[in-house]
């Protein structure tokens, strides 16, 4: 499939720049670059930016997964501790 883009030069010149950087042609670059992940808001992501989505996700997740968990009334975390070390 054939895209043809109009767009200005400066825009074409700054793209081809970015693109000799990152050692990739001109189509290479911008295919990379539409394809690259999303977030909602529609900025592309970087692999770090993605991790530490990944990450905040994660341990939103878990504390969700907490709220109304508890030991017991007389248990203590040190009492667990001490359960695992039986083991």
């Amino acid at each position: 499939m054939t895209v043809q883009l109009n767009w200005p030069p400066e825009v074409v010149d700054r793209l081809t720049e970015e693109a000799r950087q990152n050692g990739l042609s001109l189509d290479a670059y911008v295919l990379q670059t539409v394809l690259q992940p999303k977030t909602p808001n529609g900025t592309a992501t970087s692999d770090e930016a993605a991790k530490r989505q990944a990450r905040e996700e994660a341990g939103r997740s878990i504390r969700e997964l907490r709220k109304g968990n508890i030991l017991g009334p007389n248990l203590t975390i040190r009492d667990l501790v001490e359960e695992g070390r039986r083991f």
